[in-house]
């Protein structure tokens, strides 16, 4: 399937008729990530209220805030479905703390993206094993490294097609959705987690901060682990 032709032909299709447009088309499995922030319990709700023929997984790094395993729970409740989760592999977390220590991440950029890595590239790639299309939660607006975005995407480093299907919502639309809904939500949010990744490594914004500025706070590098290039 060529981006251009995919885009064209589901130019004015909601998202449920796009995504059943991919699953016609993509001769493979079509799958969803999410990691139960706003927008992704946005695709959620849609998937699961639309769509059969959609997987969907989580990375599971160990290191989530308790309010994350709640979300989780409540849209398992709610859904009547079991999200598919995926795990760092035992043997490379071991080395991995053994090298670094149980939290070595703050120690340098490069400890923290092998964290990263391992917790969360090695069992992404292991989730998008043999699928075609990933459907994820991304928005243009929430931070200048996802501003130039598009709704479909070729993620050559994963070889895979990339379907961004919120790129023009605002914040606003994802919390309208949410409260028309009734969308169980990580409750962090009302404590000004905008962007929630793993307990550690996530902090509350400030009033004017960028969305993105409360993960790897401590930084001064782009706000990304690696799983979007």
């Amino acid at each position: 399937m060529k981006i251009e032709h995919i885009a064209q032909e589901t130019h004015n299709l909601p998202i449920e008729d796009t995504i059943h447009y991919l699953i016609r088309n993509a001769s493979g499995r079509v799958v969803f990530s999410t990691s139960f922030g706003q927008e992704d319990q946005v695709l959620t709700h849609i998937i699961s209220e639309a769509i059969h023929d959609v997987g969907i997984f989580t990375l599971d790094t160990g290191r989530l805030f308790e309010e994350t395993y709640g979300v989780w729970q409540a849209t398992e409740i709610k859904y009547k479905r079991r999200i598919k989760a995926y795990y760092p592999h035992h043997l490379e977390l071991e080395e991995l703390i053994e090298k670094q220590g149980i939290n070595g991440f703050y120690n340098s950029v490069s400890n923290r993206q092998l964290c990263c890595e391992v917790r969360k590239i090695n069992p992404l790639k292991r989730a998008l094993s043999g699928a075609k299309v990933w459907i994820t939660g991304l928005r243009s607006s929430q931070s200048t490294t996802r501003s130039e975005l598009l709704r479909f995407e070729f993620d050559v480093k994963l070889g895979i097609l990339k379907y961004n299907p919120l790129i023009d919502w605002t914040l606003d639309d994802v919390l309208s959705f949410i409260r028309l809904h009734n969308i169980p939500y990580n409750t962090l949010h009302n404590k000004g987690y905008l962007s929630i990744g793993c307990a550690p490594c996530t902090r509350a914004i400030l009033p004017g901060e960028d969305i993105r500025a409360g993960r790897w706070w401590w930084e001064e590098s782009k706000k990304e682990c690696g799983l979007h290039r």
